[in-house]
Parts: C-alpha cells; sequence; structure tokens
C-alpha cells in the first residue's frame, strides 16, 4: 500500500475526517499529486471501507458456525457485528451518512461490488459441497444476502431504529432455509 493510502487509512482509523487538502499537505506534496496518485476523496474512502472489511471477511468465514444456511447466516450476522461495532466506521457513518450509503451501498461502490464477489464465491462452494440449496441463482442470492446485511448495519441512518445483526441472522435463515 502506498504512503499515502497507509496515512489516510490512519487518519480514518483514528476518527479523523479525510481532508485532502490536510493530507496532500502532511504528505508535503500538492493537491494534485496527491489526486493523480489515489484519486478522488471517495475512492480513497471506498479503498480505506473495504481495506477494512476484506479483512473481517477473511476472518469471518472460517470462525463461523457450522456451514450451508446456518455457516452464511452467522457470516453475514458476523460482518454487521464487524460493521457496527467498529467506532471509526461508526464514526463515519454519523459525521457523513449520505456520503457513506453512496460509497457502501450502490451497486458501483467498491465495497458492496468485492462484498458481492466474495459471498459469491463462499455460497458456490456451499452449493458445489452439497450444504445449500440455493432460492435464487448464486449472483442474485449473493447480491440480496449483502441487501440483508447493509439493512441492517444501516437501520440507524435509514429508519432510526438500532443496528442489529441478530436480525441480520433470522433473515437470512429464513431466506435460505
Amino acid at each position: 500500500m502506498s504512503q499515502e493510502f497507509e496515512l489516510a487509512r490512519a487518519w480514518f482509523l483514528s476518527g479523523r475526517r479525510l481532508d485532502m487538502g490536510e493530507l496532500a499537505q502532511e504528505l508535503s506534496i500538492s493537491r494534485a499529486t496527491l489526486h493523480r496518485r489515489i484519486g478522488s476523496r471517495d475512492r480513497l474512502l471506498g479503498e480505506i471501507l473495504w481495506s477494512l472489511s476484506e479483512v473481517s471477511i477473511a476472518r469471518l468465514w472460517p470462525s463461523c458456525v457450522g456451514r450451508g444456511a446456518a455457516g452464511v447466516a452467522d457470516f453475514v450476522s458476523g460482518y454487521v457485528r464487524f460493521a457496527n461495532d467498529s467506532p471509526p466506521f461508526r464514526d463515519f457513518l454519523r459525521r457523513e451518512p449520505e456520503r457513506a450509503l453512496r460509497l457502501l451501498t450502490t451497486r458501483a461502490s467498491v465495497c458492496q461490488r468485492r462484498t458481492t464477489a466474495k459471498l459469491v464465491e463462499l455460497v458456490t462452494a456451499e452449493v458445489a459441497a452439497g450444504r445449500l440449496e440455493p432460492p435464487l441463482p448464486v449472483p442474485d442470492l449473493a447480491y440480496l444476502l449483502v441487501r440483508i446485511g447493509e439493512s441492517f448495519v444501516y437501520t440507524d441512518v435509514i429508519t432510526g431504529d438500532a443496528p442489529d445483526a441478530a436480525k441480520a441472522h433470522a433473515a437470512v435463515t429464513a431466506l435460505l432455509t
């Protein structure tokens, strides 16, 4: 990872708002150079958010209880729990809710696209092993599972209710069994 990315990620993790001008100044480069190296603020935030998600995803599946529908439900609820328990993520969501939703919940977003791809891999392996009978084509199911997870991560922004990983687990279980 680049020095620019590492510094921006450290700022994000410390709860600091990413200001591209301040980041460029800290790195002793111009904003134009910073933009050329890492792209827009939204792109940088998307990559930072993905870097955190990717670590969580890599840890989650091996630690899930069971396989098949139970394992997938545990995976999705674990991902929701990770997001809900992450102070830097929750700070970002509170500070910039519209940007966060745009960066995280649109199909064009880095996080949603890559998380969906990871779920396609996971679900495909479970189907191939005979542990899961998908109620939809796997790509559609993976996308729906991501949307279910998002629903219970961003509940506070969308409806004002508290985020709840247990509800995500129940919803995925109901879909897959």
